[in-house]
């Protein structure tokens, strides 16, 4: 009996974790650090999926979509993150192209591969049109975001308040969307990074800097870039709207330089990564 109730004991013990975690209002948010995809490897993809080319490189995937009108506002920029405003923009301008009969398919069948894809990186996000009914998530226990910041370090993208001492390093980005079933304001992202991170075991590179030489560094604003202001990637619509870096070529010189630029023995590559919750290093936590 004794050895019996040891091992229902230890059992206890096991199975109390899981069902401390699956409490109500929790089990089903949204993680703290949200999935990390590059734009780079999401080009890649679509590239695919909508039948325009098989490339398998990131900067020729970025040049046939962005030749065909297929960006985000400022251009593809290979190392940037995808945010749930550059999945909006990906989204109209897909829909534009194929209502004006540049894709073999039509405008439903393009955004639904495009919804694949989306779904396929654990990055589906749906805007907010302002007729849905608003379902705003309870958030983490104050415990468990903190600890993650301490554990994990500040995520690049959340869509929860950053703990106060935390919030400095934040810019906040007034794009209201769903996710997981929940509608959210916007989200924060970090002013400034420049980190390898993993993705389903494999790891990428990513920034908002940019090297152009000795002493030049230019850095994508998140604010200014959800608000048409900002230095323009691979296929950026001609526009007066964006910063100029005076270098010629920037697009893939500058912002696109992942093929080249190593950072502690790891570049960004074009092969497929990103999809899943808990692939990155900041995606798995709820």
């Amino acid at each position: 009996m004794k050895i019996f109730r040891y091992l229902v004991g230890g059992l206890f013990l096991l199975l109390t974790p899981l069902t401390l975690q699956a409490q109500p209002g929790q089990a089903n948010l949204p993680p703290v650090g949200t999935q990390i995809v590059r734009e780079g490897d999401l080009a890649v993809r679509l590239e695919s999926v909508l039948g325009v080319g098989t490339s398998g490189d990131e900067v020729e995937a970025e040049t046939t979509l962005g030749n065909l009108g297929i960006t985000p506002r400022n251009g593809w920029i290979a190392d940037y993150p995808v945010t749930p405003d550059v999945i909006d923009e990906l989204q109209k301008s897909i829909g534009d192209v194929a209502n004006s009969g540049r894709l073999s398919m039509n405008k439903e069948e393009a955004l639904k591969r495009f919804s694949s894809i989306t779904a396929e990186f654990d990055v589906n996000i749906t805007p907010y049109t302002g007729n849905q009914a608003q379902n705003n998530p309870p958030g983490p226990d104050p415990t468990v975001m903190n600890n993650y910041y301490y554990n994990q370090g500040p995520p690049v993208v959340t869509y929860y308040t950053p703990p106060p001492d935390y919030l400095y390093l934040y810019a906040w980005v007034p794009f209201p969307f769903f996710y997981f079933g929940f509608s959210f304001p916007g989200y924060y992202i970090l002013h400034d990074f420049h980190r390898v991170v993993v993705v389903h075991g494999r790891p990428v590179f990513i920034s908002n800097h940019f090297n152009a030489g000795p002493q030049r560094v230019f850095r994508v604003d998140p604010v200014a870039r959800f608000r048409g202001q900002t230095y323009a990637g691979i296929g950026a619509p001609r526009t007066g709207h964006f910063l100029s870096t005076g270098i010629p070529g920037s697009d893939r010189t500058v912002f696109h330089s992942s093929h080249s630029m190593r950072v502690g023995g790891i570049r960004g590559g074009s092969s497929h990564g990103g999809g899943g919750r808990g692939g990155g290093s900041h995606g798995g936590h709820r």
